[in-house]
């Protein structure tokens, strides 16, 4: 059998020719050009490509260029496909190692993620998924029963960690000012709101809402998340409110006040020349009431920062959100691989598990559906409450 990985260049160039989304009947869109406008066609490509989440359609992409490769190479057709190709495919994938020649290339998901891929792009031609067959289901049930190993989870950020991490931000003033305070903001949101890094990323000034709590007559800032993993529409309008915090260098409401005061300078020339204010002794969010730069125009909350302090117009990626917690994990004397995007949410959860908070009350911050997930971070920051095992009079 042929190699798995990597694709001959020849047929690594005539697949990166194909469309952006694979999911993406080419022949079907080719008879509504013929019998419609072309500013139609290109309407109805452009609300198919927006169907799928861009990390889905880049995975998905990329798990169908491997399987045409594979069937390129092993002179099989990838559409439609035989169920019998598909098993030998995932197969050999699970053989595959990785470069070290000791860890496997790819794990028992991204295998399913594999399968769910050339579903997909079967289901956008029309045609039955070859997935569903016994063969290849009962081969990726094998796979997994042989890789039975715990899953390799990464670090939560504790509440100690998130102080060390925010010990490392830059140094006050030009050219890091603007890094500094969006950093600081990336850290606390994301801790405090259990977010997910592409969560983050998609945050525009105009989602954030600053309110009154009634009982202390404090500001809240009260974010709505367009899209999440688990509402990718945003039917269900999901938001996570952030009170201010006991203290000023760890207050997200203090935070997002310095680094909208930062964005509200018009010109990088005027930031350059402009004196900042350094003091974290008191709270500056005191009296807040929002920013004139939620004007409706969709300005990224996180924009990406250079190293000469200027502000881009454009979001941070997602995955930008994951190597920024790990720069500043590196910088605090930790491991950068223990810790990934996730981090911030995971250690919301267990933060919260470990300050007394209810499965109920972790579970609205963090919009779980599942109580089983919860569960499992409260079980690993609380492993003796509501245990038999303390009873045992050992």
């Amino acid at each position: 059998m042929g190699e798995l990985i990597p694709l001959p260049e020849p047929v690594r160039v005539a697949l990166g020719d194909r469309p952006r989304s694979v999911l993406i009947d080419s022949a079907a869109l080719a008879e509504v050009r013929a019998r419609f406008a072309d500013s139609q066609a290109e309407a109805l490509a452009k609300y198919l490509e927006e169907s799928q989440s861009p990390n889905t359609l880049r995975a998905y992409r990329a798990d169908w260029i491997g399987w045409a490769g594979w069937c390129a190479q092993e002179g099989r057709q990838a559409l439609p496909a035989d169920p019998l190709d598909v098993a030998v495919y995932l197969a050999a994938a699970a053989e595959a190692r990785a470069d070290d020649g000791v860890r496997w290339a790819f794990a028992p998901s991204t295998l399913e993620r594999k399968a769910a891929a050339i579903a997909a792009v079967h289901a956008a031609n029309g045609l039955p998924s070859p997935t569903r067959s016994d063969v290849v289901r009962l081969t990726l049930r094998g796979i997994r029963r042989s890789r039975r190993a715990q899953p390799k989870r990464k670090r939560p950020v504790l509440l100690h960690t998130l102080t060390e991490l925010l010990a490392q931000l830059p140094e006050p003033g030009w050219p890091t000012e603007p890094a500094r305070r969006r950093d600081a903001l990336v850290l606390l949101i994301g801790f405090a709101g259990a977010l997910r890094r592409s969560e983050l990323a998609t945050i525009s000034l105009d989602d954030v809402d600053v309110q009154t709590d009634p009982g202390t007559g404090e500001p809240v800032l009260i974010i709505r998340l367009p899209v999440t993993k688990t509402d990718p529409t945003g039917v269900r309008q999901q938001q996570v409110a952030l009170p201010r915090g006991q203290r000023p260098d760890t207050c997200p409401v203090c935070a997002y006040v310095a680094w909208t005061e930062l964005l509200e300078i018009p010109t990088h020339e005027q930031l350059r020349a402009h004196s900042f204010e350094t003091s974290t002794t008191l709270h500056r969010c005191h009296g807040f009431q929002g920013t004139p730069l939620s004007d409706g125009t969709g300005r990224p909350l996180f924009p990406s920062v250079s190293r000469h302090g200027r502000i881009s117009s454009t979001a941070m990626a997602g995955r930008a959100v994951a190597e920024l917690i790990k720069r500043y994990a590196a910088k605090a004397g930790l491991d950068p691989q223990l810790f990934s995007g996730h981090s911030l949410r995971a250690g919301f959860a267990t933060q919260a598990a470990l300050g007394g908070a209810s499965d109920r009350e972790i579970m609205r911050q963090g919009r779980w559906a599942n109580p089983r997930t919860v569960h499992r971070y409260i079980r690993i920051a609380t492993p003796l409450e509501d245990n038999a095992v303390t009873k045992l009079g050992l």
